[in-house]
């Protein structure tokens, strides 16, 4: 808490270092908060999902039973990708529509998994700039604070250890705060990556395995 009353007590360089420093740190810990919840529903949500959809009757049937397991909306988008694809492969409208086959339905299943990924990926890039930069802005505060401090003493024509260790001392906290909002994005960013990936590798063998259902004959016919 005295830290905080000192950083914003200083001149305005120091005030936006300190500033930013605490716009970082809050929005990092909303980002893992967020990030924490959203993958351990995501993770049950897609272990349901996919059991759902192979005791489901027909293609049909799984993307109205879906919504119920899919909160997320991870799984059902492809689901539905592959719906809209049978249902216009007999009479294409457009070039998008004109895929038969196993091209038609790769291009739909990876454009839905696309969406996916970018769903469990949010968050992450802000992360990585926040473990990646914090640090050199703490360095920026605490080069700046010594700065401010010897050009202070300086000015006042007298110069002791007492006078020199206790603005420098402060100016160092500033490094010390730079590494404290990285430390946590930084292992966050880690941890969570691991998550994400096991959730997309769910994901990337779903998808596999719709393609080779639904690339066979009478894709919409009730498997």
């Amino acid at each position: 808490m005295n830290f905080l009353v000192s950083a914003f007590q200083g001149d305005a360089v120091h005030q936006a270092v300190s500033a930013l420093l605490l716009a970082m740190s809050v929005a990092s810990w909303s980002v893992i908060v967020w990030k924490v919840l959203l993958l351990r529903a995501a993770l049950a949500d897609t272990a349901r999902s996919i059991a759902a959809f192979w005791q489901a009757a027909g293609v049909d049937e799984a993307a109205a039973l879906l919504p119920a397991f899919d909160r997320h909306l991870l799984v059902l988008p492809m689901v539905k990708a592959c719906q809209a694809q049978a249902s216009v492969a007999g009479a294409p409208a457009h070039l998008g529509a004109q895929g038969q086959g196993a091209a038609g339905f790769t291009r739909v299943i990876r454009g839905a998994l696309s969406q996916s990924v970018r769903t469990l990926q949010s968050g992450q890039v802000l992360l990585a700039s926040v473990g990646a930069i914090s640090p050199f802005v703490g360095l920026l505060g605490t080069v700046w604070g010594i700065y401010h401090a010897l050009s202070t003493i300086a000015s006042a024509g007298q110069l002791s250890i007492a006078q020199v260790a206790g603005p420098v001392g402060e100016a160092l906290i500033m490094t010390a705060a730079g590494l404290a909002v990285a430390i946590p994005a930084v292992l966050a960013y880690n941890v969570l990556g691991r998550l994400i990936g096991r959730i997309e590798a769910d994901l990337e063998g779903f998808a596999h395995d719709l393609l080779a259902l639904m690339a066979g004959p009478a894709p919409g016919a009730p498997r």
